[in-house]
Order: C-alpha cells, then structure tokens, then sequence
C-alpha cells in the first residue's frame, strides 16, 4: 500500500521559533531521548545530534521497514536535527564534544552513571567545562540506587512499572503497549524537565543535572491506579477495554464493527438513554449514580450489548455525536491515517528528504493556530559535521579534514 505519496507535503519552513536561542547536544539513541529532543526541536531548539561513527544512532539499524535505506523508526523521532559523528572513545573526540559544549546549553545522554563517568561525561565533568549547562540523563532506573546500573528497553519499564500488568483481557496474559509508551513518556519527561530548568536559569543563570528514569516516568503514568489501591488496598486488575471505576467504559460490539462507549457523569448517562430511546431505562431506581450503576454493572453491560447489537457502527457513531455521547472506532494505523479530520489538521505529512519524500506524525499542538514544525528533515549520518565544526566551532579547513582523516568526526 503506498500510503507515502497520499500526504501531504509540507515545505520547510521556520517552524516555531520559542526555543531560537536554545541549543542542545543530544548524544542519545533509540526512542526515549530523541523523542524528547525531537520535541524541543520542534518547539525551537536547535539540537545537534552526536553521533558514534559508523552506525549512529541505534535506531537507524532498526528494520525492516526501512525507506531510502534510513529506517523509519529512526525518521519518526529526528527531525529539526543536525547529525555529527565523534568518536568519544578518543580524548580528541572528547575534546571536540567539550568545545561544543562550552557553547550549549542542554546536553541530554542515555548513558548510566558508570559509563558518564567512564568517558567523562558527568554532570560534574561537564559542569566544569560549562557551569551554566543543564545536564538531563534518560536511563532505565536512574542514576542512583541498586538498579542504576542496568541496561533498560521500553519493555523492560513497562513490565516494572504495572503498565504490562493492567494492559489486557482479564483472564488473558499481561500485554506491553501498542507503541513504545514508557520510552516516550519519558522522552516527554525530557522536554518538561529542560524548560523547566531553562526558565529557572533565566532567574539565577545556575546550571542543572536532570535525572530522568523510565520505570519512574511510566510509573507516575499508573497514578490513577495507583493512588486508589494506596487508599483503598483493594489491587486494580485487568480488565481488558472495560474500566473498574466507570461503571460503563468500555468496547462494544454493533452489527458489524466494535466501538468504544464512555457514559463517565449521570448527565451523559440520561443522553444515552434518551438517544437509543429509552429515557425510562436509564431513570429507574438504583442507576442514579456512578456508585449505584457499579452495583449494578454485569445488568447495564448486558443490556447495552444488546441494544447496540442492532445498528452499525456507522449508524450508532452518527447518534452519539449528535447527542455527545464519548464514543468512537478502534481504529487500525490503516484508518486511523485515513481520518479526514486529522487529515486536515495536518498531523500526518511527508518532508522532502535527501533521497526522497519523508512520512512524519507532526507536534499535534497549535500556537496561535499554527501547528508547522518542520524546519529540516531527520539527518543522514554525520551530514553536518563538517559545518557544526566550521560555523560552532570556527576550526579551519585543514583542521577538519585533519580530524575527519584520523577518523575522530
């Protein structure tokens, strides 16, 4: 299915402008952290990202599917970056890094405590070369603590965090996420934490070390299940699309396609009942509160489930919209792109790449109405080395190339 060449076309332009001023060198890989400097990017950064030479970012050998020979998991999270290459193992590729960033103003790294420190990479290191630097680390299980030193993947914080535990049909086994969720909440964690301390640096002008860890992040993400069973003890378990607080949240079965149904207040739960055309249903003692409706759940399920047996999906979407009633598809990625609205609202767009058309997923967040991002495509491996080094850094030709034949950028 070429699906590529029905999006639109966005040309480049100046994106947003709120973070000009800013620059940040993102030495991470995979998901969590280029997400998060993805989102700085677009609101305005300017993200260098530095890259080990001869494969890059881990991500650019995830695949297939690949496009143009770049993989697109890689192209989902790059964009708005330069791409250098330095090879940090090297004192003189460490020397660079340390010039680049005696003129930033983030540094975000995936690396653990140990290995920082290892290749001088630590917030004390750093901060000598730049005491104004905020230093933000993305790991697994933070800096510090028994786990600080293992090796982290979405899964893993996932299944630590209880997101796996409480995602799945009831008697059916612990699930992960349709999408890598624990890498970019904590890739979100990135950007919120960096302007944050980018507006506190304004007031003092003083530096900051972020410690950001992915089983906290997709922790935080449980607070509704956990707080309940913190004050209750009663242990939240699985319940697949149906919610245990709702006393009706969940999917549904119609004549054809399932849809998901949310009668979450007493006012929406007269209005469905007055849309399927029967008010008198939904008035009868002991339905006048979520409390009381819980009670009597297993009923109000059964009887829903059969009314809606009667239409199409088609047909009872078009009544609850009209009633405003929270209901909606489960849509496949295959519809999901194809929704007109979304469409239009420009979420889904292609770039013109070095080789060819680029698919992206946009910021979804409009600033006075506009929701344009994209100022550069996502980088090939190491295509601005040789202008970061001359513009940042102004090193000479011979200096250059010096570095580039010794094989350090």
């Amino acid at each position: 299915m070429d699906v590529l060449n029905t999006l639109p076309i966005f040309p480049i332009s100046a994106g947003l402008q709120f973070l000009r001023e800013v620059t940040v060198l993102d030495l991470t890989t995979s998901i969590a952290g280029p997400y998060g400097t993805q989102l700085l990017a677009d609101l305005g950064a300017e993200v260098i990202k530095v890259e080990k030479r001869g494969g890059g970012d881990d991500t650019r050998a995830w695949g297939p599917p690949f496009l143009d020979g770049e993989s697109l998991w890689f192209l989902s999270v790059n964009r708005n970056k330069s791409s250098i290459t330095i090879d940090l193992l090297r004192p003189e590729g460490r020397k660079v890094l340390y010039e680049l960033i005696k003129d930033s103003d983030v540094v975000v790294m995936n690396t653990v405590a140990r290995v920082q420190e290892k290749l001088g990479l630590d917030y004390a290191t750093l901060r000598a070369v730049n005491p104004s630097l905020i230093h933000v680390s993305i790991t697994g299980f933070g800096l510090e603590g028994p786990r600080a030193d293992l090796p982290c993947y979405d899964l893993i914080a996932e299944g630590y965090s209880g997101v796996m535990d409480l995602t799945g049909e009831t008697e059916g086994a612990a699930q992960k996420v349709g999408t890598p969720a624990a890498d970019l909440l904590a890739g979100q964690d990135v950007a919120l934490a960096t302007l944050a301390a980018l507006y506190e640096r304004q007031r003092t002008g003083a530096g900051q070390q972020i410690d950001i860890s992915m089983v906290a992040s997709a922790t935080r993400f449980m607070a509704p299940k956990i707080v309940p069973f913190l004050g209750s003890g009663q242990a939240p378990r699985r319940s697949g699309g149906r919610d245990s607080v709702i006393a009706v949240y969940q999917v549904f079965d119609t004549a054809d396609e399932p849809i998901t149904l949310g009668l979450g207040n007493d006012a929406i739960w007269q209005r469905f009942w007055s849309a399927v055309g029967r008010p008198e249903y939904g008035q009868q003692a002991g339905f006048e509160t979520n409390s009381k409706r819980r009670h009597a759940r297993e009923r109000i399920v059964a009887a829903i489930a059969d009314i809606l047996l009667e239409r199409t999906r088609a047909d009872w979407l078009a009544l609850f919209e009209r009633h405003r009633i929270p209901s909606g598809p489960i849509n496949t990625i295959e519809q999901l792109v194809a929704d007109a609205p979304l469409r239009e609202d420009g979420l889904f767009f292609a770039v013109q790449g070095p080789a060819g058309l680029i698919p992206q997923v946009g910021l979804g967040i409009r600033f006075n109405g506009s929701n344009q991002v994209i100022r550069t495509a996502p980088p090939s491996l190491g295509q601005d080395s040789e202008r970061i080094l001359r513009e940042r850094l102004s090193m000479s030709a011979a200096c250059i190339a010096g570095l580039m034949d010794s094989e350090i950028v």
